[in-house]
């Protein structure tokens, strides 16, 4: 991604904001750095998911970050499970 997403974080690499919709190649540059967070093939249950979300964001609802990611397809979800779009756990390639 060749936007930055420093403006948004905090001194620990931590998203502090969302940008608006018109800065949508920040967005997507977060959103990449986010998908980053996840490993490909493996499966997380979503309070892993809400945990990991937490762990990288100082925001008061994590959970636009989720949705945003859903939304985006860098995640994917069923019966519980999520994954990164790019890997489905147990898929062999």
């Amino acid at each position: 991604m060749t936007k930055s997403i420093l403006d948004f974080q905090d001194e620990f690499g931590r998203i502090t904001t969302w940008p608006s919709d018109r800065r949508r190649t920040h967005q997507l540059a977060i959103l990449h750095h986010l998908k980053g967070l996840f490993e490909t093939g493996v499966a997380y249950d979503q309070g892993q998911v809400e945990q990991i979300l937490a762990d990288h964001s100082t925001l008061e609802d994590p959970s636009i970050l989720l949705n945003e990611l859903l939304d985006g397809d860098y995640l994917v979800t069923a019966d519980g499970v999520y994954w990164r779009a790019d890997g489905r756990p147990g898929a062999r390639g």
